[in-house]
């Protein structure tokens, strides 16, 4: 009968997790108060941030004041005595000013709607199920509906002129139609920087490096100023119009980079085994190389989306009331001078819970097209 010994060594087993550090409890100990100096940190933070919140909360809760008279002006007083916080009252005389601007009073159910329509949208795109002709369909009959309501002439609609849009719906509007329209001018750039033809490629790379070279702000000012310029005489369009198409050839700029770079990460052998199958060079893009190059660079590309919805604004210098115009303009009447903070976090509240939605939209769509590899 013969016994074999092993010399080797057994894989050391992992350490039994103690009770103690399980739960919240535990994950406590083990990253906040690990040590003492790793306790003090904390405290130390804690209270600083226990502080700011007091000091808020103090600002803008306790103290605040949330009505003043309004007829038949408003009178501010009791904001602006010594212990006296916030002055919510501005809000809620300007709010509608503030989230439409100077569409008429008595019509901004219909801007109202038109916001609903945009946010409703935008769920919708978020679900795989709809993808395809159906999104497309749902998007065009969302936005048709939006221009009837905006402008308004048909089925009983009172006319509304585009130089009386603002707030809101402006601003869901410049970022929703730069982002769609910017993608796919991005995606022929991207390829045209990569396609064999000189002459295309070097009109690809002018056209990216000279957008590339000037700022925003310049952009739109020429698109609204030096653009009609160069149309026939008697051709115009609106500024808002103009704006967009800035903000577009703004944008596709950023992306075709942003998409040259997923091209280039794909790896080679991808479109040679799809060319090897007997696809041409569109379907390989389309089929092959793309949807990966779109994966691999859609964290950026969220990232530029959310910095385009944020630089909407800009289009105040040229004199357009987006929703930062209108905050702006709100605290410019006499009573309300001094009260430019509450507007502001008004506006900025808006423009972060847009922001973080779309921040969770590419978390989400990330994880589930990593699921599907």
């Amino acid at each position: 009968m013969s016994h074999f010994v092993t010399t080797a060594e057994k894989p050391a087993l992992p350490r039994p997790v103690d009770p103690s550090e399980r739960g919240v409890a535990g994950w406590l100990r083990r990253h906040l108060f690990s040590s003492w100096s790793s306790t003090a940190i904390t405290l130390i933070m804690l209270l600083l941030l226990g502080k700011l919140a007091w000091l808020f909360l103090d600002w803008a809760v306790f103290r605040a004041v949330w009505s003043v008279p309004s007829a038949p002006s408003p009178d501010t007083q009791a904001c602006r005595t010594a212990d006296a916080g916030a002055c919510w009252a501005l809000i809620r005389e300007k709010y509608r000013f503030i989230l439409f601007g100077l569409y008429p009073y008595a019509e901004q159910w219909r801007a109202a709607l038109s916001v609903l329509i945009f946010i409703s949208l935008y769920p919708l795109s978020a679900d795989r199920r709809l993808w395809g002709w159906k999104l497309v369909m749902l998007w065009v009959a969302g936005l048709a509906t939006v221009f009837v309501l905006m402008y308004g002439g048909v089925m009983g609609l009172a006319y509304v002129p585009e130089d009386q849009w603002g707030g809101l719906p402006v601003t869901l509007m410049l970022a929703t139609f730069g982002i769609a329209l910017a993608l796919p001018l991005a995606v022929v750039v991207a390829l045209g920087r990569s396609s064999a033809n000189p002459t295309v490629r070097t009109m690809c790379v002018i056209y990216v490096e000279l957008i590339r070279g000037i700022p925003l702000i310049s952009v739109l000012f020429m698109a609204s100023v030096m653009f009609p310029l160069f149309l026939p005489d008697g051709m115009n369009f609106s500024k808002l119009l103009r704006a967009q198409l800035g903000i577009v050839l703004f944008m596709g700029a950023y992306l075709s980079e942003t998409i040259r770079g997923g091209l280039q990460a794909v790896p080679a052998g991808q479109s040679e085994a799809a060319q090897s199958l007997g696809l041409g060079y569109w379907k390989t893009m389309y089929f092959v190389v793309m949807p990966q190059a779109l994966t691999l660079v859609l964290p950026p590309i969220i990232s530029l989306c959310i910095g385009l919805f944020k630089s909407t604004s800009l289009v105040m210098i040229i004199g357009i009331f987006d929703l930062l115009n209108a905050g702006k303009r709100a605290i410019a009447e006499p009573a309300w001078q001094g009260f430019g903070a509450e507007a502001y976090i008004f506006v900025g509240a808006i423009y972060f819970a847009f922001c973080f939605s779309m921040a969770r939209f590419g978390a989400g769509l990330e994880k589930r097209l990593r699921r599907d590899r």
